[in-house]
């Protein structure tokens, strides 16, 4: 997908943006443009290399995920039919944990049931419906449906309250010693509306630029006076 393929006028979100929060106006003034990755073909495919890439660097990732893709015997990722068909022993050979080896298995089984929709089907579909179906998968959290709705499906409006670097790239940006909380960023993001997807990628470039000299010192949301912080789930 390119920016000319986007089903959103990048400029007009651009403008709306720098419009809006004057500081976000000169990060988008000083860095690249939002750009959308070229992906897989399928919602299925997409889930598949989330699951490998969770939790382990992304040269390793890459290096197991190609492994599987090589699994598939056609130069794509598995079907889901052969997913269910490979054994553990083989997915275990090709690096992949117990864990991720059931989450695979089980986004194959909800993809032939029609749990995981099409890429057609997808596309129709609200990001609220796709969240609400698509956690049902194992292993499948809000965050990597997000991710798919930003970079797979290129919606506009969609804000990654829990990702940490959004939150380190706000705190870089409004020059703040602490992230903020996922509430205060979702807050934060209601005059970013209806383009939060695009400040956050943004908020990533800003996280970028600063480098893990700048970030490392960014420390977690302070507690609110007499209350205990909120455990993450």
């Amino acid at each position: 997908m390119t920016a000319a393929a986007l089903p959103f006028d990048l400029d007009a979100a651009t403008r709306h943006l720098g419009a809006r929060d004057e500081r976000l106006a000169r990060l988008i003034a000083e860095t690249r443009p939002f750009e959308p990755l070229p992906g897989p073909r399928s919602p299925y495919e997409a889930l598949l290399r989330s699951i490998a890439y969770q939790s382990i660097s992304g040269k390793a990732a890459a290096t197991i995920f190609a492994r599987v893709v090589a699994l598939g015997g056609n130069g794509r990722a598995p079907a889901p039919e052969r997913m269910l068909a490979l054994r553990k022993p083989v997915l275990r050979t090709a690096g992949l944990s117990a864990a991720k080896i059931l989450a695979m298995k089980d986004l194959a089984r909800k993809t032939l049931a029609g749990i995981v929709p099409t890429l057609a089907e997808a596309t129709a579909m609200s990001d609220d419906e796709l969240v609400e179906r698509l956690v049902t998968v194992r292993g499948i959290g809000t965050w990597s449906v997000e991710m798919f709705l930003i970079f797979r499906l290129g919606r506009p409006d969609v804000l990654p309250i829990h990702d940490l670097g959004v939150r380190k790239g706000w705190a870089v940006t409004y020059g703040k010693s602490c992230m903020p909380s996922p509430k205060e960023l979702l807050a934060f993001g209601e005059r970013w509306r209806p383009y939060r997807t695009v400040a956050s990628w943004y908020m990533w470039r800003a996280c970028e630029r600063a480098g893990s000299a700048v970030t490392n010192r960014i420390g977690p949301p302070r507690p609110t006076r007499g209350r205990r912080p909120t455990r993450k789930g």
